[in-house]
This record gives C-alpha cells, sequence and structure tokens, in this order.
C-alpha cells in the first residue's frame, strides 16, 4: 500500500499566495471590464466603431514595456492582452450593433 507525501509546508504557503493572486486577477478583470463596457456604450452612443487599431497598438507597447520592467515575457504579456483586447472589441461591437437596432 502506497502512501501519499506530506506536502511540504513551503508548497502550501505558496499555493494559498497563488489562490489569491487568481482571485485578485478575476477581480481586477471584471473591473477591466466594467469599464470597457460603459467604453463601449460611449463609443456606440457617439458613433465611433467598437475597433481603435491605434490605441490598441499603444496599449500594446505601453504593456510590453511594463512586462520587461517586472520580469514578464513581453512575449506572453502581449498574448495575454491580445486575448483581453479581443473579447472587449467583440463586446464593443454588440453594444454596437444593440445600439443601431430601433426599439420593438
Amino acid at each position: 500500500m502506497s502512501t501519499t507525501p506530506e506536502i511540504p509546508a513551503e508548497l502550501t504557503r505558496l499555493r494559498a499566495s497563488i489562490d489569491n493572486l487568481d482571485a485578485a486577477l478575476v477581480h481586477l478583470l471584471a473591473e477591466r471590464f466594467r469599464c470597457t463596457q460603459q467604453v463601449g456604450v460611449l463609443k456606440a452612443t457617439v458613433g465611433l466603431p467598437p475597433s481603435d487599431p491605434a490605441r490598441e497598438e499603444q496599449q500594446m507597447s505601453r504593456l510590453r514595456e511594463l512586462a520587461a520592467e517586472a520580469g514578464l515575457d513581453p512575449v506572453f504579456a502581449e498574448k495575454f492582452l491580445g486575448f483581453i483586447i479581443a473579447e472587449v472589441i467583440r463586446n464593443h461591437g454588440t453594444i454596437a450593433q444593440r445600439a443601431t437596432i430601433p426599439d420593438a
């Protein structure tokens, strides 16, 4: 009969830290999406397109710099932000589409 090795206290502590950081990331992403939702409504109201390539590139450049300063792989950070931006643009498109549908 094999026994499961005891989990070191340090591993338990590190995992707890990771769990806390994951929770913080989820809450930060939720707050970011609340803000971008407001941006999408404003863009739809004034007739701006869902995507702003110049702003997106500015954000990517800024994030690459921040990642490098923080010791995080800039390519990973760019992929991560790219995923988020794609979802924001999709949401903005949905908001814009709803804004152009007349009330029934």
